[in-house]
């Protein structure tokens, strides 16, 4: 992990973290935001992120919009008019049964329309400060190509890190291994001559890498 930060340090970050240092760091900002990353580039997320909260950072504001409102912020995302009714619906929701806080409840979060296993465990992370693992398509492809775990989906990936993983590294294999994942170890013809961890690595199912 530390091979991998020093070889990230100077590749943009991950969309939620960086988010998260410009201040973007509250749970309602992070679930929002992780609902617009959902099949979308980081850099459209950043964007279009950035956008919607210089109208609506909190609960009251985002609702106060209706979700047409929503949905002209956000069109560039994926998916977007169907993002716009669940960001819209899930502030109605945090106003009418939270008390107007997103819930640092993983359970709670996921009853949100939208809000998966993921965007749940980064929220946790980020907006609540709690230790999670957030696997996405990255964090599922590299840890299986180092051997580190053998899953088949991102699902049982997060189980496998979750009984393997010390904790202190629960929050950062997903800040870390975004960047990497994009830049160094990419889904097809890894960097594998630049990578800082090969000869740790198993290279499970490395073809061609460069």
């Amino acid at each position: 992990m530390d091979r991998v930060a020093k070889a990230v340090a100077s590749l943009p970050k991950a969309a939620l973290f960086e988010l998260a240092e410009d201040g973007f760091d509250s749970p309602f900002e992070q679930v929002v935001a992780c609902v617009l990353s959902i099949r979308t580039r980081d850099e459209v997320t950043l964007r279009t992120a950035r956008r919607l909260f210089d109208r609506a950072r909190t609960p009251p504001q985002m609702q106060a919009l209706d979700p047409e409102s929503i949905d002209a912020l956000i069109n560039d995302v994926s998916f977007h008019e169907r993002k716009a009714g669940q960001i819209h619906d899930l502030a109605r929701r945090v106003l009418d049964e939270f008390g107007g806080e997103v819930p640092c409840d993983q359970e709670q979060l996921q009853s949100f329309n939208g809000v998966g296993v993921k965007c749940a465990n980064l929220t946790l992370a980020i907006g609540c400060g709690e230790p999670h693992i957030s696997v996405d398509v990255h964090v599922h492809r590299i840890t299986n190509r180092w051997g580190y775990v053998g899953s088949g989906s991102p699902e049982s990936t997060t189980r496998a890190l979750e009984d393997k993983l010390p904790r202190r590294y629960w929050v950062d294999i997903n800040r870390l291994l975004v960047p990497f994942g994009k830049h160094i170890c990419t889904g097809r013809r890894p960097h594998c001559s630049d990578c800082p961890v090969l000869e740790m690595c198993q290279q499970v199912g490395v073809e061609n890498p460069r």
